[in-house]
């Protein structure tokens, strides 16, 4: 059966958690006809979530660690532990369980505001957004294929600057590299750790393809299944306008591949880095 990405609208609400107590909240999850839950979607949840016991402050880092698959047809309840409160920084524990059974288990470190050094690295010199066409032209050869999977409307906008997946299976030579532009399809609100929780949801859905494209694969018909997911968040993101993904894989071996993204806006500021390592194979891990 062929997947329809959910509703950006969806995505919002269910990133939106349900707070239960101080440290319990309930996590409706995206069905989808393989009943999977989304890595990077449960990843957004639990920040947030840990967001919820840490006022005043906002996440700069999360590392997870995704212990087994869950149902998407099923809640999942979060328990967040408070591990410490210092004076600028606070570091929570959250465990994700569904009917009792551990599904993922994150660290996550959040900051009040410090005025310090700021620097960064320059943002690569590359075409603009308004230059390139949307995937969805990109790929219009394939629009019959998969029943039009590949021209799909999407809850984002992807404009991508090398060659995107359909297309690199058929590359000479694979590339390593994969950069994109994308910004939400629709209007979201300006909430910065609603815009952690969108950051984690993308870069859990296609950072994957730089890793597939060095295997010549898409993620149709190939097994993969997130280990883990790590995110720097350095500055605000400003999600009303496009912001490159610049994505590549790194190393590939005994069925793992590591994949990293480097995040800008389009004024050039560095706003996330990201990395995960993926396992591929026929089923389980």
């Amino acid at each position: 059966m062929t997947f329809r990405p959910p509703a950006l609208a969806d995505i919002i609400a269910t990133l939106d958690v349900d707070q239960h107590s101080d440290d319990h909240f309930v996590a409706t999850q995206l069905d989808n006809p393989a009943h999977h839950i989304v890595g990077g979607h449960i990843a957004g949840q639990a920040l947030v979530a840990a967001n919820r016991t840490a006022p005043g402050r906002t996440p700069h880092s999360a590392h997870v660690y995704y212990v087994r698959a869950g149902d998407a047809r099923y809640l999942v309840d979060l328990h967040v532990d408070v591990a410490r409160d210092g004076g600028t920084l606070s570091t929570r524990q959250v465990t994700a369980r569904q009917d009792g059974q551990i599904l993922l288990e994150a660290l996550v470190s959040l900051s009040g505001p410090v005025d310090a050094l700021d620097y960064q690295q320059a943002i690569p010199d590359v075409p603009q957004p308004d230059s390139l066409p949307p995937v969805q032209e990109q790929l219009a050869a394939f629009a019959d294929e998969l029943g039009g999977h590949w021209v799909r409307r999407q809850p984002f906008d992807l404009r991508y600057i090398d060659t995107p997946p359909r297309l690199a299976v058929d590359l000479p030579e694979p590339s390593p590299r994969m950069r994109m532009w994308w910004k939400p399809a629709e209007p979201v609100p300006a909430d910065e750790v609603l815009a952690c929780g969108l950051l984690a949801y993308l870069s859990g859905t296609t950072m994957v393809e730089t890793a597939l494209a060095m295997r010549r694969a898409t993620p149709i018909g190939t097994f993969n299944a997130l280990i883990d997911h790590a995110l720097w968040f350095h500055r605000p993101v400003d999600l009303s306008d496009w912001v490159l993904s610049d994505q590549l894989s790194p190393s590939g071996i005994a069925g793992r591949g590591l994949t990293t993204s480097t995040m800008y806006n389009r004024s050039g500021e560095l706003v996330c880095i990201a990395t995960q390592e993926l396992y591929f194979g026929r089923g389980g891990r």
